[in-house]
């Protein structure tokens, strides 16, 4: 009987309703989360915030295994309006291959402060090396939940010293991530109150902090604020806007501005299905 439950809570049990679509394993290895991990029987396994999730793609939607359902809904963002984000694409080559390769990977709704010290230590590496760091920081500083560790809290960061943090491989980002999560800490800034700030401001308020430049601020726009117009322009994006301006070349604020104008409404979306094609591509 509990196992006929469980089976009929399954959101693709549900007879006569549209499920949200997503691509799970390109959300997941898209550069915007570094924990996951896939199992071999197609299972992922992580943690929102202190909360364990398993969850696996059937059919193109999600089945969660373990875990509430309503934080898996919340944190794959299953509300976003894939068809409309789709419609406003731009009809440009470049982004319509994009879309084709990328259907279904959603923006993930992230845990504010794991965000933003996950893109604070982000500066010049690659993929590989941010998810290293992320596992070496929470296994030293983070809390245990069942066989895995949280994200740890900007009170646990602001309490350890740079020496530390640099063991876990952050090297000269560990002087930021202690100065930003020590203000967190002592109250001089409050992510969540954040929220109702417009997002020129946000934005503002974010470059303000240590280790945080208009990169790393947009990216925490985009996927802890849910700012879906904002650009996270890194050296991929870069290379894509020259591609798209004809080989012009422009300062970086000259390409925000070109990013606002020719990527539409939901230009973070598009930003990255662009981003994952070209890593796709390059490999």
């Amino acid at each position: 009987m509990p196992e006929e439950r469980n089976q009929e809570q399954r959101p693709q049990k549900r007879a006569g309703k549209r499920l949200p679509r997503i691509a799970l394993a390109l959300t997941l290895r898209s550069g915007q989360v570094f924990h996951w991990d896939k199992q071999a029987d197609g299972l992922w396994v992580g943690l929102v915030g202190d909360v364990p999730l398993a969850v696996r793609e059937v059919g193109g939607t999600l089945r969660v295994e373990e875990g509430p359902e309503a934080v898996a809904q919340k944190y794959f963002a299953l509300d976003h309006p894939l068809d409309a984000i789709y419609e406003a694409f731009p009809k440009d080559p470049m982004s319509c291959e994009a879309l084709e390769m990328c259907r279904g990977l959603r923006i993930i709704r992230q845990p504010r402060w794991e965000c933003l010290a996950t893109f604070i230590t982000s500066s010049m590496k690659q993929v590989a090396h941010i998810r290293a760091m992320s596992l070496a920081l929470r296994a030293m500083f983070g809390s245990p939940v069942g066989d895995r560790f949280a994200y740890p809290a900007a009170a646990a960061l602001a309490s350890a010293d740079e020496a530390s943090l640099r063991e876990c491989g952050l090297g000269y980002r560990a002087a930021n991530l202690l100065a930003t999560s020590r203000r967190l800490d002592a109250g001089t800034i409050d992510l969540e109150a954040l929220a109702e700030l417009p997002t020129d401001e946000l934005r503002r308020v974010l470059t303000g902090l240590p280790g945080v430049g208009v990169k790393v601020a947009n990216c925490v726009l985009l996927f802890a604020y849910e700012r879906l117009d904002a650009v996270p322009i890194d050296v991929w994006i870069h290379r894509v806007l020259l591609a798209m301006r004809g080989g012009r070349g422009g300062t970086p604020a000259q390409l925000a501005r070109y990013a606002g104008r020719r990527l539409g409404p939901y230009a973070g979306y598009v930003q990255q299905y662009l981003f994952h094609r070209a890593r796709l591509s390059a490999k």
